[in-house]
């Protein structure tokens, strides 16, 4: 399969929480298809061997290589991308690096390879050989520190934390930023966190007001939250997507929901674009900082 190749500045998204059932996988989907619709070129790099967003798209399982072939050396990242010239139905814009349950078998496949291997880098030359193809790469990540997800870390520009208005999914972010500084430290010093996207919320409820006031605090660096502003409501409509293989985008493109995806995708691009700017580049990273007391 060719693929054209474009000037392209790819900036890589890790999309995760150390806590399942968080909707990260359905964010990740939804804006990455907002982005698409605005004509960005997107790629969706599925790290999970349960498959969410191989099975959100409407892809089946074991119907292609993908990101266990490619992790393993066995493909090339080029290779395995599944676009519509593949017979699928894929949202504009977006195309995909599958997960098949061999996943399951990472380790002892890569231990089989190289015993001297470092897994956790198994991701960087991928990246690099799609460099350039993509507006944006998404990683998407296990609920756990499986190799996929620790070498996710470590080749990511930005992660962005999804959490929904539960003290369990509010607890698995500490964890994420403890990950995240850990893979400033150890190899990827440029990592850094975008932004906490709070979604399923139901604002009439007390206890999502108190978690979402919680979390904007948490996320302050003293002068601004990392905390996006757009909420993405609770609705039915995500998980009657997700039954279809579809996108809301593609089953109810004019619902609030879609259209809090659209908003958000603009915000995310805002502060990629503030935050690269050069006076300030360390402001991401400080802030992660100061939830441990680093210095």
């Amino acid at each position: 399969m060719s693929h054209e190749v474009t000037a392209r500045k790819t900036k890589v998204i890790a999309v995760g929480n150390q806590k399942g059932g968080v909707a990260k996988t359905s964010n990740l989907i939804h804006i990455a298809t907002a982005l698409g619709e605005m004509g960005r070129r997107c790629l969706i790099f599925d790290l999970d061997m349960n498959q969410g967003a191989t099975r959100h798209l409407g892809i089946p399982s074991e119907s292609f290589l993908g990101t266990f072939e490619v992790l393993t050396g066995e493909e090339e990242p080029t290779d395995v991308i599944i676009t519509p010239d593949d017979g699928v139905e894929l949202p504009k814009n977006i195309h995909l690096i599958a997960a098949r349950r061999n996943l399951e078998k990472i380790d002892q496949a890569l231990a089989a390879r190289d015993k001297f291997l470092v897994t956790q880098d198994v991701l960087i030359n991928p990246l690099r050989k799609l460099a350039g193809m993509y507006d944006y790469i998404f990683l998407d990540t296990a609920p756990n520190a499986t190799t996929p997800t620790i070498a996710a870390y470590k080749s990511a520009d930005w992660f962005i934390l999804s959490a929904t208005p539960d003290p369990f999914a509010i607890a698995g972010l500490n964890d994420a930023l403890t990950d995240i500084q850990g893979a400033q430290r150890y190899g990827n010093p440029n990592l850094r966190l975008l932004g906490v996207i709070l979604c399923c919320v139901d604002s009439r409820t007390i206890l999502a007001s108190s978690l979402t006031e919680y979390v904007e605090k948490l996320f302050s660096d003293g002068s601004k939250s990392l905390k996006f502003d757009t909420l993405i409501s609770r609705s039915t409509v995500v998980p009657q997507s997700q039954k279809l293989g579809k996108t809301i985008f593609q089953t109810a493109p004019n619902h609030k929901v879609t259209n809090q995806y659209r908003k958000l995708s603009k915000e995310i691009e805002a502060r990629i674009a503030e935050f690269e700017e050069p006076v300030t580049t360390s402001t991401i990273k400080s802030a992660v900082s100061t939830k441990r007391g680093k210095k």
